[in-house]
Parts: C-alpha cells; structure tokens; sequence
C-alpha cells in the first residue's frame, strides 16, 4: 500500500505543477500532507515535516548567502568579462546563444555548486534571451542537463557519497568513467546545436551589426523575410541580470526591460578597484569549498559577510544591497522548506523505502549478471524521486550486494549509479533548480516539461558509452 500510495504522490504532484494547477510550494506542502494523513499517519505528520526541515536547512542556509555572494559578485562586476566574452561568440545567433549556455553551465560547473552554476548562467545569458525573445526553457533545460553531467565530480556529492556507501575510492570511481560523462557533455552541445537551430528556424537568423558597443544602438538584421529592427535605445527600463532581484542595471539598446548587453558597465554598483580582491575571494572560497575546510554554509556565510563590507562599507549601501537579492533569497529558501515537507513525509511513512525495495524487487532473477546496467537505468527514476542521499546511502548498498552475488564489481555498480545525474539535477527535490527557475523567470512545471525528455536521454548516452567502452 505504501509503494502505491508514494508513486501517487510523486504523480500528483507532478501532474499538479505540470498542468499549473498549484504553485510548487503549496503542492510541495498540501500534498504530502494530505498523503500523510491517507496512510493513516497525520498525528505524526509534524515530526516527519521538523526531521525534514532539520536535514534541508543546512542546504536552505547555503543557498541563501550563496545567493548573496554570488549577487553581490555579479553586481560589482566580477563577471563581466565572462558575460562580454560569451555574449561576443553568441552574437545575435540562436544556435550560438544555446551553445554558448550549454558551453558557460558546463565550465562553471567545476565549482561542484549547482546554486553557483546556475546564477552566473542565468545572469550573463537571460538578458540576451530575453533580447532575441529566444524560449526561455531552453536556457533552463540546456543549463540544467550541462550541470547534471558535471555534477559527477568528485566534489559535486553523487561521487563521494557512492564511494562512501560502498567503501571505495573516490577517484576509482570517476576516473574510469570520464571518457563516458565525456561523450554525455558532448551530447548536450549537440542537443545544444540542435535546439538552437531550432530556435533560429523560429525567429530567424539574426546578426549584430555593432554588439557589445555602449552608447550605441543594437541594430539586428533578420533574414528570411522578417526584415530589419532597431533597438529601443537607451530608454528601456533598466533590469537587473537575471532579473529585477540581481540589482544590477541593463544596458543600452535595451527594449521592454529587456537590455542585449545584460549588465551595464556604468552601473553604481561596480567596483573595479576592489576587481582583484574579489576574485582572490571567489577562488579562496572555491578551494576551502573544494578542500571542504568548513561547512559550505559556514564558507558562504563568511563570504558574503566579508564581500558586503569591503564593496560597501557604508551601511546603507549593504542595506540596498541584500534588499536588491531578498527576492530571489526568499522564493528559493521557501522553496527549500516546503520540500522539505515532501521529503519528511516521503521517508518518514515509509514510503521510500518500500518504492526503493519494490523496484529492487521487480528485477528478474535473470537479470543478475547485468546489475551495472539495471543499476544505470534505475538510477534515472530514482534519483529523480528522490534525494541523492537516499539513493547512495538507502538503495544502492542493496543493488550492490545482489550484483556481488552474480560476480559484478562493486566499482561497476558504483560508476553505473551516476548516470541518471543529467536528470536529477531537474529534480523537484533538487534545491538548486529553484535558482534557476526563480533567475529565469521560468514556472517550475513547463521546466519539467521541456527539460525532463532531454536529459533522460543524455543520461541513457552516458550509460550507452559507459557500457560501450567497458567501464561498466
């Protein structure tokens, strides 16, 4: 009962969102608490919803001064040269703009941060969707599958927490299976491509005359018939990077809010004698993340702290500051805390556990010698549906036992695990595609519609190279 009940669940709040019937707080909230009380389990329903919120707070504290540092970053100009670089081999080309996305999340992904990622992708690539009145899913979806790939990392979580469930070496795992998440990052600059050209076919193709050049209007010319069309000029409402919450003004040649160049290099906000000092601050905070020398909620809590005092000393101009990212803090961090409702009651009925046990349960004995692949496919839906913690630490010591029991190496089933990451990085249960969603002013549910199809597939060319080169 508990198996089909927490599949219902999952359905209907998927299906509520997708069809934008609930917003995904409240379904992420009602929803679970109505399941709660249907297994007959509501008197406990407030300690499943505190144990919840205990385990994500952590993560609800990250993403909050996460947000203000890298805010605070982008408006005193620390990304500038990256957003002009990339908006100068995007020009005004569709198929460039995607790559370009698909190319930015996979480099800032590094970091191991999806929250990072997706912030200084969004902030330096929205305001040229928005120009070239480009589908602003596509961004999302290219930027979230991008990230999933890279979220393999060492450093990115699903990695560690499979060396550490099964006791093996990090870098035993991951090493091998570069060559596959090769081939899956080179599936997203293809999906990449692909789209893009679609979206070209839809708006046309368009040139810059004069990108980039302040003071000077944007002229775009689209062939096919569509003909020539002049920027608003300088007159455009000013926005911020990633919208209104990131402070930061548009630039010129902008038009309904919407400014090509995204981030004006005369804005207030800019503080170019300190350039260097806040770099040496990102990467300092980068490598004790990466080092893991204190909690990363600790690390970004002292980055922002530090950050805000020495851009802006004065206390009125910190004040503006965090006033200018409270919006994009506050949905994200609710966002946070209402699925931690969804995750308390998820485990503490029961429900995961009985999922997990069922879906174990259903592989045909047959199937025993071939555990890495079953592992590969299975991690697709269940990475998906749930937290990566339960995955790593609940379901996959099981699957690895019964592949022991048919000879298959524990590193197979290890390395088989991590392909459905492409795809998890979409999931609801992910803190930080409330980050992208929120900056890209996208509905969670036509998200999920667009993105959840591209990066199922990127996840099984992953398991289909991995499997083709022998690592699994």
């Amino acid at each position: 009962m508990l198996t089909v009940l927490g599949f219902a669940m999952i359905a209907t709040f998927l299906v509520l969102i997708m069809l934008k019937k609930m917003s995904p707080i409240a379904a992420l909230v009602l929803i679970p608490a109505l399941f709660c009380v249907a297994v007959g389990q509501g008197a406990q329903l407030g300690d499943y919803v505190i144990e919840g919120v205990g385990k994500l707070a952590p993560t609800a504290a990250m993403l909050m001064f996460a947000i203000v540092y890298f805010g605070v970053m982008i408006d005193v100009g620390l990304f500038d040269p990256i957003v002009r670089g990339i908006l100068r081999f995007c020009k005004a080309d569709p198929v460039r703009v995607v790559v370009g996305t698909a190319v930015l999340a996979a480099i800032v992904s590094l970091d191991g941060d999806g929250s990072t990622t997706f912030m200084i992708t969004v902030s330096a690539m929205y305001p040229l969707y928005k120009r070239l009145k480009m589908s602003l899913v596509v961004m999302t979806g290219v930027a979230a599958t991008a990230n999933g790939v890279m979220n393999t990392l060492p450093w990115g979580g699903p990695t560690a927490r499979a060396a550490t469930a099964l006791k093996l070496d990090a870098a035993d795992i991951f090493v091998p299976m570069i060559p596959a998440l090769g081939v899956g990052l080179l599936f997203v600059f293809v999906l990449a491509y692909v789209l893009g050209r679609r979206e070209r076919k839809r708006i046309g193709y368009l040139t810059l005359d004069e990108a980039l050049v302040p003071e000077t209007e944007a002229v775009l010319v689209a062939a096919g018939g569509k003909g020539k069309g002049k920027g608003e000029g300088k007159g455009g409402k000013a926005v911020g990077a990633g919208g209104d919450a990131s402070g930061a003004q548009a630039g010129t040649g902008a038009g309904e809010g919407d400014g090509f160049q995204g981030l004006d290099p005369k804005r207030a906000t800019l503080r170019p004698k300190l350039y260097w000092f806040n770099a040496g601050l990102t990467v300092a905070l980068l490598a004790a993340m990466i080092l893991e020398l204190l909690p990363i909620p600790v690390l970004f809590l002292l980055g922002a702290a530090l950050a805000l005092t020495v851009n802006y000393p004065k206390m009125d101009d910190q004040k503006a500051r965090l006033a200018a990212h409270a919006d994009n803090v506050l949905n994200v961090a609710g966002m946070v805390f209402a699925a931690a409702v969804f995750t308390g009651v998820l485990t503490g009925t029961g429900m995961v556990k009985h999922m997990a046990d069922w879906l174990v349960g259903a592989i045909p004995a047959g199937m025993g010698p071939h555990m890495a692949l079953v592992t590969g496919v299975l991690s697709l839906p269940l990475t998906y549906f749930m937290s990566n913690d339960g995955f790593y630490f609940g379901v996959l010591p099981v699957l690895a036992e019964a592949g022991a029991a048919h000879g298959v190496s524990p590193l197979e089933i290890a390395r088989a695990s991590l392909v459905g990451q492409a795809l998890h990085m979409s999931s609801p249960l992910v803190p930080a595609v409330y980050v992208l969603v929120g900056m890209a002013k996208v509905e969670f549910g036509d998200h999920t519609r667009f993105t959840v199809k591209w990066a199922a597939l990127t996840s099984l060319v992953v398991l289909a190279a991995g499997i083709l080169f022998g690592i699994i």
